[in-house]
């Protein structure tokens, strides 16, 4: 059963910082990339960041680069979304999602969410100002 389980939402002021925490359990980070995706009621999900599978590389949006790091720590298969001066419009559930083992790493940098086979349930993160 592949399974992904997010964690680390919350309440935080605007500037604040969260680390978002993704655990992978029925395959291993070293075999499918990983992405973070968002979505503000109202709004499509949209894509946050993505990495290689391993931590090769990475890719972000451009709404938050220089804000936010994903990293990888493939002992623990667990990827993390590491979040610093958050706004408001940063407010959204955050979702932890996997590609299948194979997908290229073309497929995924553009984060596509139809390139993502596998979803977690999702983390509130809201942004107060």
């Amino acid at each position: 059963q592949l399974q992904l389980v997010e964690s680390g939402g919350g309440l935080v002021q605007s500037g604040g910082s969260l680390r978002l925490t993704c655990v992978a359990s029925g395959f291993t980070s070293d075999y499918v990339h990983i992405g973070w995706f968002r979505q503000a009621p109202g709004k499509e999900r949209e894509g946050v960041s993505v990495s290689m599978r391993g931590g090769g590389s990475a890719n972000y949006a451009d709404s938050v680069k220089g804000r936010f790091t994903i990293s990888t720590d493939t002992a623990k298969n667990t990827v993390y979304l590491q979040m610093n001066s958050l706004q408001p419009e940063d407010t959204g559930v955050y979702y932890c999602a996997a590609s299948r083992p194979g997908r290229p790493w073309r497929d995924i940098m553009t984060m596509n969410r139809e390139k993502f086979d596998y979803w977690g349930q999702g983390t509130q993160v809201t942004v107060s100002s």
